[in-house]
């Protein structure tokens, strides 16, 4: 069994308050180093590639060059996503770290919060990483996520607002489509568009079986130690184990693990949750060409 990435969530806290994420509400928490290596040893056999995050943001951490530490020990790849309002907390070196493969900003925090900052004082330390990664030759990729896309174009006057940004600082010409792609800015340097989706919820409507990528290309481990199929699944409603307990192999290999494993070969999900996940659709294609469809 091997994944293409693993996510650990170091922390759960992200300090912000976006409209476009879940409510949470497990306590506070910050995995420690020594079970942080603990968990890297363990995904070690099933991945190269741990991406630091679930809902929180790593780099609240001041000690984040700790835990990126642990990951280059064990060759290993981390990929680091963030709201970019912590970005003055760490220095170049920190987050030029040999270990990260990968660095994802996602835009879109700024105008779903209510902060002090101004748009320039937000931007302009991400403009600063994407300018410094190019002079130092650094080959790892920031990817710049604008994933607030709707129907409606509701944010269409913020992201015309970051365009604009763009084009005075990578000196390109920017043609917002408000299409579903990705434009290159400079070497490895992205602005990456998605839709909003929703988070799956148990309050959500019942949208039936499909199949799904948890437990197949990526799981998740949540600061507390709690493994979880799928990295939206940040409350751990699914939870499979926790590996203060348990190790991963017998986690991954327990009866629930296994029954929504073989359920998603068939297009079933054997899990409330996953049934009132509408990202699954995503995924439908690759149930109509298994034509095993269960709607």
């Amino acid at each position: 069994m091997k994944f293409y990435r693993i996510y650990i969530e170091l922390t759960n806290v992200c300090g912000l308050r976006c409209s476009f994420c879940p409510t949470k509400n497990l306590p506070n928490t910050t995995m420690s180093l020594p079970f942080f290596e603990e968990t890297i040893q363990q995904a070690k056999p099933y991945t190269k590639e741990i991406a630091c995050h679930v809902v929180g943001d790593p780099l609240t951490l001041v000690n984040l060059s700790s835990y990126l530490d642990i990951v280059h020990k064990y060759k290993m790849r981390a990929m680091l996503t963030t709201s970019g309002y912590f970005m003055k907390k760490h220095s170049f070196e920190t987050l030029f770290h040999p270990a990260v493969k990968q660095i994802n900003v996602s835009l879109n925090a700024f105008n779903k919060n209510d902060t002090r900052l101004s748009f320039e004082q937000y931007i302009e330390p991400i403009l600063e990483l994407c300018h410094e990664k190019v002079a130092q030759k650094k080959e790892l990729f920031i990817n710049l996520r604008m994933w607030n896309l709707d129907e409606a174009m509701s944010e269409d006057s913020f992201n015309k607002e970051v365009f604009s940004k763009l084009e005075e600082h990578f000196g390109v010409e920017l043609e917002y489509r408000g299409a579903k792609e990705s434009i290159r800015l400079d070497n490895k340097v992205l602005l990456h568009f998605d839709n909003y989706f929703e988070w799956p919820s148990l309050e959500n409507r019942e949208y039936g079986h499909g199949t799904c990528q948890g437990l197949s290309s990526h799981i998740g481990i949540l600061a507390n130690g709690d493994v979880v199929p799928c990295c939206l699944d940040s409350e751990a409603v699914m939870r499979l184990g926790n590996l203060h307990e348990n190790t991963l192999e017998s986690i991954l290999h327990d009866k629930r693990a296994t029954a929504m494993r073989d359920g998603f070969k068939e297009g079933y999900c054997s899990e409330e949750m996953c049934q009132k996940c509408s990202y699954k659709s995503r995924f439908i294609e690759k149930i109509r060409k298994k034509q095993k469809i269960f709607l």
